[in-house]
């Protein structure tokens, strides 16, 4: 439950004093023993808590996702397996899951998209961990356009998306290799540019660490970073921006 929306339905006489202190009761957190659900976390950060499936015991996943999901209608995790998503199907019918980002939520429809979010990456190999980033911006209410396969081996491709750039209020830019797309991006935006290096390479890449060095020593202006194959805090991060861009 949004606290907002709650304290209108309470002003307006939808929503009784009674009910609205069950839904208050479980502030700042909700106790499972095995985990501490933030359900103050949206009213503090303007973020609601989001769930890393990976590594979590069956039992222990399903009851977090059905306990956010009675609560806000809607629940949002990462790093998920097909596996993972078969578990809670049947507690949830509404869940959906994306093979390619590993995401696995149930939204509520309808939501608008506001601002402007470019996610860009090197290559196709690369979409996983953009397709985490853009669709973690989309779930917290961005507008995400895609620009895919436009790395520096064949810069003509990016170039000639230069108008599509100009419209964001931030971009993503995820490569592999070497890592060379942020920066490139970033000397042609005016906006900031969240690089995410992925693991994506031959051998001395060493697992995205060549990408992660070259993103962090970038002589381009503007430009952060977040850690290897991690879309979700560069879709985070890029909401943040989105914003303030549109206050």
């Amino acid at each position: 439950m949004d606290i907002r929306d709650m304290l209108h339905q309470v002003k307006s006489g939808e929503m009784d004093m009674d009910t609205a202190e069950k839904l208050l009761k479980d502030l700042p957190y909700e106790e499972l023993g095995y985990a501490k659900l933030d359900h103050h976390r949206k009213l503090r950060s303007g973020f609601g808590e989001t769930v890393f499936c990976q590594g979590k015991p069956d039992s222990y996943l399903v009851e977090i996702y059905k306990r956010l999901y009675e609560r806000d209608e809607e629940v949002f995790g990462t790093r998920a397996t097909k596996e993972q998503y078969e578990l809670i199907k049947p507690a949830i019918p509404q869940i959906t899951y994306d093979p390619i980002s590993r995401i696995l939520k149930a939204e509520k429809p309808g939501k608008e998209k506001k601002g402007w979010i470019s996610v860009c990456t090197g290559g196709t190999a690369d979409i996983p961990v953009a397709e985490e980033a853009a669709q973690t911006a989309e779930y917290f209410g961005c507008y995400v356009d895609r620009i895919y396969d436009v790395g520096v081996a064949g810069i003509h491709r990016l170039l000639s998306q230069r108008e599509r750039l100009t419209k964001a209020n931030c971009i993503i830019a995820a490569a592999g290799m070497e890592g060379a797309l942020g920066t490139v991006i970033a000397g042609l935006a005016e906006c900031p540019v969240v690089a995410v290096p992925t693991s994506v390479g031959y051998g001395a890449s060493f697992h995205g660490l060549s990408a992660l060095l070259t993103m962090l020593n970038s002589c381009a202006n503007g430009i952060s970073v977040v850690n290897i194959d991690n879309g979700y805090g560069a879709g985070y991060i890029a909401t943040q921006i989105n914003r303030i861009a549109e206050k």
